[in-house]
């Protein structure tokens, strides 16, 4: 074999744009053999995009049968987050390599499901589409980190506000920004991306507290406004800001450390390198008022950004030549078990230890959706949105 047939499970806003991505030839092993969407005007939507570009892509209405017909590979999942799991499963268990765009699901349960199945099935790639970690400035900010160079962490700050919606997005789908439709608000739509880079890169943190406001800026049922403070096991802090309703926004990440602060904003990782350690300047200093002197480095990156297509092509190369992954599939629980843990905090009011308690979060999101205006029954027009540019790196 040696290219990938894909079959892509929701043709919206993510589903429509590795589309393109296909049609544009940036993933050269993937063809794209096969789509599925309830919607037939979706369908027919594709239909239009792909016409001529492809010798042979079926359209299903039903993802049974798009499993059941064996035209793909390949499976990538872009419907609404509840779907995640239970469409993951059921591809794995009918042989396909399983592709998830983010999050890996609404409560952490169902993921563990999910991720037991991908152990049973080891013949099959798992992965998630967690196209940040394809940024430069994250992958050299994990291994600056993890080489030791600079000490145990101390504290970590994240403001990432640059996720602006207007009320236009939200109302682009009648599923969106609900409790039953969606599940939650910035933390499952939008900071998925940085919650998994916050661990990705700092580890988990072993306690949690946190603040969300639904609708403070936006007619929705779910936060569009998160503040949130964790604590590590070796003593360390950190806080986490994000928000739909701040513009112009922020993204600026800093992580402390004992020999110097990384700190990365937009597309530059600074590093501020104590000459001394801060633990011994502390330790040995007489004079008082002083601090160690530093340097202050902007660190070199390698490589480009290559976002979704990234992920993409690592997958198609896990699969023909048994590649790494930018992430296995297994690894979006991590992020979630945050997202979890920051929504049970404010719902309880209360500081929330890991690993987290998911049967009570489970029944605590219950209650949201048995009040949530959503109606899966009730058909409105969706608008596909056009996401080039929307991945939070201004």
């Amino acid at each position: 074999m040696n290219e990938v047939r894909l079959g892509i499970v929701g043709y919206g806003n993510m589903g429509s744009s590795h589309v393109r991505s296909m049609l544009m030839g940036r993933t050269p092993e993937l063809v794209l053999s096969a789509v599925c969407d309830i919607d037939p005007a979706r369908i027919d939507a594709c239909r239009k995009d792909t016409e001529g570009m492809f010798d042979s892509v079926q359209y299903f209405e039903d993802y049974g049968a798009m499993l059941d017909a064996k035209v793909c590979d390949a499976i990538l999942i872009a419907t609404p987050h509840f779907d995640h799991p239970p469409m993951a499963i059921r591809a794995l268990e009918n042989g396909y390599h399983v592709m998830v765009e983010k999050p890996a699901g609404v409560y952490t349960s169902a993921v563990k499901e999910m991720n037991k199945v991908a152990e049973d099935h080891p013949d099959q790639v798992f992965g998630m589409m967690f196209n940040q970690r394809n940024n430069p400035v994250y992958r050299k900010m994990k291994e600056i980190l993890e080489s030791g160079e600079l000490g145990p962490i101390r504290r970590t700050n994240w403001l990432i506000t640059s996720w602006y919606r207007s009320q236009s997005y939200y109302d682009s789908g009648n599923w969106r920004a609900t409790w039953a439709g969606e599940g939650g608000g910035v933390l499952l739509n939008q900071c998925p991306h940085n919650l998994d880079l916050w661990q990705w890169i700092c580890g988990m943190p072993q306690k949690v507290r946190a603040f969300t406001h639904e609708g403070l800026w936006h007619d929705i049922e779910v936060e569009d406004d998160v503040t949130c403070y964790v604590e590590y096991p070796n003593g360390a802090t950190g806080v986490f800001v994000t928000s739909t309703g701040d513009t112009p926004g922020t993204n600026r990440f800093e992580v402390l450390l004992d020999g110097g602060k990384l700190v990365a904003t937009a597309e530059k990782l600074t590093l501020y390198k104590l000459e001394t350690p801060n633990s011994e300047f502390n330790r040995t200093y007489d004079g008082g008022f002083g601090e160690p002197a530093y340097e202050t480095i902007e660190v070199e990156l390698e490589g480009e950004d290559t976002q979704h297509v990234g992920v993409l092509n690592a997958f198609s190369g896990a699969i023909l030549r048994g590649e790494p992954l930018t992430a296995r599939g297994e690894e979006g629980i991590n992020g979630l078990t945050l997202s979890n843990a920051m929504h049970l905090s404010s719902w309880l009011d209360e500081t929330i230890e890991l690993p987290l308690d998911e049967y009570l979060f489970k029944a605590e999101l219950d209650k949201r959706i048995a009040a949530s205006s959503y109606d899966p029954n009730a058909r409105t027009e969706a608008k596909t949105l056009d996401t080039e540019g929307t991945y939070g790196s201004k």
